[in-house]
């Protein structure tokens, strides 16, 4: 089990993970934390960089901050600077409530688009 050390504790990066994914969940317009494996093969297959989704929430400690990234398939039909928007600040105010530190960045990275059926 890997972990972060933060503020004098060492939490589990799935502990952040759990926490992460609850928040970001629960935005309007986010269908789930973690993209779509078809969706990271194509990518790959039409761009230089290989697409790593192995985990769909990721943490580190830089410069004493905690950092976030967190890989999300999204509906289509929401603007996607508010759509991030809101997926950081709810998952930034979940990790204050629930681990009680101050989040340094919440990157999020779009990486699935679901077309709802009609």
């Amino acid at each position: 089990m890997e972990e972060i050390l933060i503020s004098g504790i060492g939490i589990s990066k799935d502990v952040i993970a759990a926490i992460v994914t609850e928040a970001a969940e629960k935005v309007d317009g986010v269908v789930r934390v973690g993209g779509n494996d078809i969706a990271s093969s194509l990518i790959s297959v039409f761009t230089a960089k290989p697409v790593q989704m192995d985990r769909a929430v990721e943490s580190e400690i830089v410069d004493g901050s905690l950092m976030v990234t967190v890989h999300l398939a999204v509906f289509f039909g929401y603007r996607f600077t508010k759509l991030a928007e809101d997926v950081r600040a709810a998952v930034a105010e979940a990790i204050r409530m629930h681990v009680g530190v101050e989040v340094g960045a919440v990157n999020v990275c779009i990486d699935s688009l679901v077309f709802p059926k009609e």
